[in-house]
């Protein structure tokens, strides 16, 4: 995440993203043809989690794009390039499901790995052929992953997959949602506890529960 008074030059110095952005700022087509190619897939399938539609995710995806592209003079690093990119996500997923007025389903396929590697939910399975009590049918374990997601509420499971799929730590997933750290790790922390809860037989959850700390303390 960038300091205080950090600059884009600064910025450009730890992260190669935003000095693509820096070069698409310039007209430079080569490099925005580069930064879509690396992030496309990795949005759908976030977007895809968050509005529970491919088709929708996909158009999503072109349409953070589009912006990224349309506000390319005006572009000023004030964090990663991944923190601002999934931040037009995260708005543009909510201004989405705000009109459709209704919660999404998610739909999950655990036995379909993404472009990237396992989706978020495969990298919950500790060993496939582990089993308490006997071998578990994977159609089974797929049920049982599925139905623990679903106790997730929609802000727990874009904290879970920021930080499990895109490895992105408090403080920049806090800068996405526009949530203060500690709220965030109060959302992982419930999140965690769900999923312990319901998959405790089956998976390896790492990290331990979080507890709240007093703002300042992040």
């Amino acid at each position: 995440m960038a300091t205080i008074g950090e600059t884009t030059g600064q910025l450009s110095l730890r992260d190669p993203d935003v000095r693509l952005m820096a070069r698409v700022r310039e007209d430079d087509p080569s490099a925005f043809q580069e930064l879509v190619e690396k992030y496309h897939h990795r949005l759908i399938n976030v977007l895809c989690h968050l509005v529970g539609n491919q088709e929708e995710a996909e158009d999503l995806a072109q349409e953070v794009f589009l912006r990224v592209y349309r506000s390319r003079k005006k572009y000023r690093a004030r964090a990663k390039f991944s923190t601002w990119l999934f931040t037009i996500a995260n708005n543009l997923a909510l201004n989405s499901l705000r009109q459709r007025k209704r919660k999404p389903v998610v739909p999950l396929n655990v036995r379909d790995s993404g472009p990237l590697g396992p989706r978020p939910a495969e990298q919950l399975v500790r060993d496939p052929d582990y089993h308490p009590g006997g071998r578990l049918a994977r159609e089974e374990l797929a049920d049982v992953i599925q139905r623990a997601l679903d106790t997730l509420n929609e802000r727990q499971r874009l904290a879970v997959l920021l930080n499990k799929f895109e490895e992105m730590n408090y403080a920049e997933i806090a800068k996405v949602m526009n949530l203060s750290t500690k709220a965030i790790k109060s959302l992982l922390s419930r999140a965690r506890m769900n999923l312990r809860a319901a998959l405790k037989d089956y998976i390896f959850m790492d990290g331990e529960i979080v507890p709240d700390v007093p703002e300042g303390q992040d």
